[in-house]
């Protein structure tokens, strides 16, 4: 019984000096401080992971991914001299031998460029790059697949990534997907050099499902925003054909 009595008065001594420890919350504290005050541990936990969060996220922008987009630049090279050959085959899978400044390698290809350096700018060219491939070799479906992970804002090639998955689909016999995206290739850079030219693209395949009065407004469009390019020159040309082939 003694035993059980020096036991309890132990923990009772236990819980007081901790009682006593215990720093007391100052009782006109509001807001932010009260919460903190109350919530000590659990935001400094919350706050070391979000310093570390913001650590890591510095390092990728920083320090990772330039890095990153610097090897990809250097293997970009040797792929795009051989696509600039129209060598469509190596261009897209590599392998062949190259000097580079570390000595003697194999050359990545877009594929394999698209794949590791994803990230990147670079490898984002990289999926255009391989999609233009695969359109010129026939592979139609995997080029479309690539072309749509294209997502640079660039004022040429972006248009042209677009109106060369309408490409694609006019191959596929596609012609509704043609048309979405040609015109999506038109009002991605409205500049005078892709918009006209996917734009009477579009008119082209409306032409083939003898949609001639959507052709005709297509390049009625033409000649109202694009009147100084070839294609709006040729504007009422095309217009009073259209509307002769139509009955319009």
């Amino acid at each position: 019984m003694s035993d059980l009595n020096n036991e309890t008065t132990a923990e009772e001594t236990i819980v007081e000096e901790s009682a006593k420890t215990k720093k007391a919350i100052d009782p006109s504290l509001q807001g932010f401080q009260l919460f903190y005050e109350n919530n000590k541990k659990a935001v400094q936990y919350i706050g070391g992971g979000f310093l570390l969060l913001v650590v890591a996220i510095v390092y990728y922008k920083l320090y990772y991914l330039p890095e990153q987009e610097k090897l990809a630049s250097n293997e970009m090279y040797w792929a795009q001299n051989y696509f600039e050959k129209d060598s469509f085959a190596i261009a897209l899978n590599g392998g062949k031998s190259v000097m580079s400044p570390s000595g003697q390698k194999q050359m990545m290809g877009f594929l394999q460029i698209a794949e590791e350096y994803g990230s990147t700018k670079q490898g984002s060219l990289a999926h255009y790059c391989a999609g233009i491939c695969l359109l010129r070799t026939g592979k139609f479906n995997e080029a479309i697949e690539h072309l749509k992970q294209f997502n640079l804002d660039d004022e040429i090639v972006a248009p042209i990534a677009v109106g060369a998955i309408g490409d694609c689909y006019l191959e596929l016999k596609n012609n509704d997907d043609a048309i979405n995206y040609y015109l999506k290739a038109a009002d991605k850079s409205r500049n005078s050099f892709t918009a006209p030219l996917y734009l009477k693209k579009a008119a082209f395949v409306y032409e083939l499902k003898s949609q001639f009065t959507q052709a005709v407004e297509v390049f009625e469009r033409i000649k109202k925003e694009y009147n100084r390019t070839d294609e709006g020159k040729d504007a009422d040309k095309e217009i009073a054909r259209l509307k002769a082939l139509g009955n319009l």
